[in-house]
């Protein structure tokens, strides 16, 4: 019998779609709590008169397949025949060896022939033609409804680009915002906030109103520094082994993507300079990068090898890049990124810095770190970029622009017992140019309205306050912060 014999491959399917069985799905699939994106995917998937697959990227253990066991659940419960509910792992042994035309027309002989099918498929990117099935079922199987996941963004949206327009929609899932963390704990000291309440609507409000707002939110701050350290990855959350679970974050999450993912992906031959550029990152996280400083510090390795691994590293989601945003009306020469690590645990992981809480340096990079990830993933959807201000001659720099049709907001993050702004501070001398300009600090009395010349004013907001109240926007569909 060969091995992706039909009889095989029927195996498998069925092991990974019990429900067609039992009628239901197994508890410890579907798990209570649910992210953002959830909501998300069921209002693409259930939308009666736009009709779009959904595929969505993010790292490993961000809780993409579970999203996917829970829509299972979800339409069990709305009563759907369980044979029209398919869910594919194409990351199987098996299952990689097949093709789609295999594993789909096993499907539709043994199990359910007609097209109104819940295609549900886990690492599409394994399969090399994915994209054109997805494309083919969109196109033949007018009730079809399709939801995927991946882990290598850039790839997915290239192939949304080719094959998937007017077809589907790239979704992102980023690690859990601290808003998603405190609601997965039920961390009891979560504030009853009103649905408008949102960073950038401080400045409108009067002392006495803000002071409430930020006494509700004090009892927040103890959760963050762990936040800081565990992370956004919701299993890793649960767990009361802090170190076993940066242990797990660097086997799963790192050493898997970075052994296994992207050279798979990618073609690379040689893993040890992926690792070499992935910690060097680690280590100058929140700083912009010279790729020429890289090859020089990894023994010179070629500008193109490291422009390629920075690349596949955005890719597999362990990275964020953040470009210049002009402020002055003049071109930028040179756009140097900043580098981010996708989430400050990752790097806490590979680092292993002792007693990190009291390293204030460290603590302010995981800071920023935290509060560029929240913007990048609140404002990935609209037409915003978000990155640095810089001025090359005076060498001024603002750490976060959120740059959007709308206007600019700028984002400085103090994160240190003094979080003074001088005079001639960027954030200060620029703020007429945007229409939001805001401090995040580290204590939970740093805060308030500080008015600055032709009334405009700087917000000061504690780190875990603005994460929170940004998540409390997102929660309540804010389309800005």
């Amino acid at each position: 019998m060969p091995i992706t014999s039909s009889e095989n491959i029927l195996r498998v399917l069925s092991a990974f779609n019990p429900w067609w069985s039992t009628g239901s799905i197994p508890q410890h699939f579907r798990k209570g709590f649910k992210r953002f994106a959830w909501s998300e995917v069921q209002k693409y998937l259930h939308h009666p008169d736009i009709r779009r697959a959904v595929v969505l990227t993010g790292a490993r253990r961000v809780g993409k397949t579970t999203i996917l066991y829970q829509t299972v659940d979800d339409l069990l419960q709305k009563r759907i025949d369980p044979r029209r509910i398919l869910f594919v792992s194409l990351d199987h042994p098996m299952l990689k060896l097949s093709n789609m035309s295999e594993i789909l027309g096993c499907f539709r002989q043994n199990i359910y022939g007609d097209d109104d099918v819940y295609y549900l498929f886990d690492e599409v990117q394994y399969a090399d033609d994915w994209d054109r099935w997805i494309k083919t079922i969109y196109d033949t199987q007018g009730q079809a409804r399709i939801v995927a996941t991946g882990s290598t963004s850039p790839v997915l949206a290239e192939k949304a680009a080719e094959s998937g327009v007017g077809r589907w929609i790239v979704l992102k899932v980023p690690t859990l915002s601290f808003f998603e963390y405190c609601e997965l704990l039920q961390a009891k000291e979560r504030p009853v906030l009103p649905p408008d309440i949102r960073p950038t609507g401080l400045s409108g409000i009067d002392r006495r109103e803000m002071s409430e707002i930020f006494v509700k939110l004090s009892g927040l701050q103890k959760h963050f520094h762990r936040y800081l350290l565990v992370g956004g990855f919701p299993e890793l959350v649960l767990s009361s082994d802090d170190y076993l679970a940066q242990q797990v974050m660097r086997d799963d999450v790192v050493d898997k993507v970075l052994k296994r993912d992207i050279p798979s992906l990618f073609n690379i031959r040689n893993v040890a300079e992926l690792e070499k550029i992935f910690i060097y990152l680690c280590l100058y996280s929140s700083n912009i990068i010279s790729v020429d400083a890289i090859s020089k510090e990894l023994g010179g390795v070629s500008r193109t090898t490291v422009e390629n691994y920075l690349r596949y590293l955005e890719s597999a989601n362990l990275i964020y890049r953040s470009d210049p945003v002009a402020l002055t009306g003049k071109k930028i020469l040179k756009s140097r990124s900043k580098i981010y690590i996708a989430d400050a645990a990752i790097r806490n992981a590979i680092l292993m810095k002792s007693d990190i809480l009291a390293d204030s340096e460290e603590m302010g990079i995981m800071a920023e770190t935290a509060v560029f990830k929240h913007l990048a993933s609140f404002y990935y959807k609209n037409l915003t970029r978000v990155g640095y201000y810089r001025d090359g001659q005076k060498g001024k720099e603002i750490d976060i622009v959120v740059d959007f049709p709308g206007g600019k907001i700028l984002v400085e993050v103090k994160y240190r017992d003094d979080p003074a702004i001088a005079g001639n501070d960027a954030i200060k001398v620029m703020a007429d140019r945007a229409v939001a300009s805001i401090v995040v600090t580290k204590n939970e009395n740093d805060y308030g309205i500080q008015p600055l010349p032709g009334g405009k004013s700087l917000v000061k907001i504690p780190a875990y306050a603005f994460l929170y109240l940004l998540g409390n926007a997102e929660k309540h569909g804010h389309q800005g912060a």
